[in-house]
C-alpha cells in the first residue's frame, strides 16, 4: 500500500492525502455523534465563529470543513482518474466541496429551526377560549384557575376576572389580558 502511494505523482498524492484524512475525520465525527459524543469538541472553532456572527446560518464550521475536504479529495481523485487536466480537476473539486459545505450548512440550519425552546409565552393565551376549573372571584377578589389551550397544550393557569359575578367551575371563558406575573384576566364568553 505504501509503495503504491509513494509511486504516485505529487498532484494525485495531495488529493489522496486530503481524501483519506478527510474521510477518517468524517467517519470519526459521525460515529461519535451517534454514540453520544459531540463532534464540536475539537476545540473552540465552532463556538468562536458562532459567537462572532450571531446568525443562524453557519457556513464555516468544523463539520462543514470536514465535509468540504472529504468531497474535495474524492471528487479530485475521480477527476484525475477520468483524465481531466489539473486546472479542471481543481475547479471541479472546489465546486463539489463548496456544494457539500452549502448542503451541510443548510441541513444544520433547518434542523436547528425545528427545535423549540418549550417556553410558554403567556401572551399567546390572549383571545383564547377556555373553561373555569376553580371558581374565580368577582372583581378580582379571589384567584381561581382556568383551563386554556396555549401553544398546542392544555394548561391550568391562575385567573382573575373583572366580572360583577363569580365565574363558577365549568363556565366558558375568553382570555382578555395577562398580568405581569402571568395571571390570566378572563371574561365570561357570551
Amino acid at each position: 500500500m505504501t509503495d503504491w502511494f509513494f509511486s504516485l505523482e505529487l498532484f494525485p498524492k495531495i488529493y489522496w492525502s486530503i481524501a483519506l484524512l478527510g474521510s477518517v475525520i468524517f467517519i470519526f465525527t459521525t460515529i461519535s455523534t451517534f454514540i453520544g459524543g459531540d463532534a464540536d469538541d475539537f476545540g473552540d472553532v465552532d463556538s468562536d465563529i458562532e459567537a462572532d456572527t450571531g446568525i443562524g446560518f453557519q457556513f464555516i464550521t468544523f463539520r462543514n470543513l470536514v465535509g468540504f475536504f472529504t468531497l474535495f479529495g474524492w471528487s479530485g481523485i475521480a477527476c484525475i482518474d477520468a483524465g481531466f487536466s489539473k486546472p479542471l480537476t481543481i475547479i471541479i473539486s472546489l465546486i463539489c466541496g463548496l456544494i457539500m459545505m452549502t448542503i451541510m450548512a443548510a441541513m444544520f440550519f433547518y434542523m436547528n429551526k425545528l427545535s423549540d425552546s418549550g417556553t410558554m409565552k403567556f401572551k399567546n393565551a390572549i383571545n383564547e377560549v377556555g373553561e373555569v376549573y376553580l371558581t374565580v372571584g368577582a372583581k378580582r377578589s379571589t384567584i381561581g384557575k382556568a383551563h386554556v389551550k396555549i401553544q398546542g397544550a392544555l394548561r391550568e393557569l391562575e385567573a382573575l376576572t373583572d366580572s360583577e359575578t363569580d365565574l363558577k367551575s365549568g363556565t366558558v371563558i375568553k382570555v382578555k389580558d395577562i398580568t405581569d406575573n402571568g395571571i390570566l384576566i378572563i371574561e365570561k364568553l357570551n
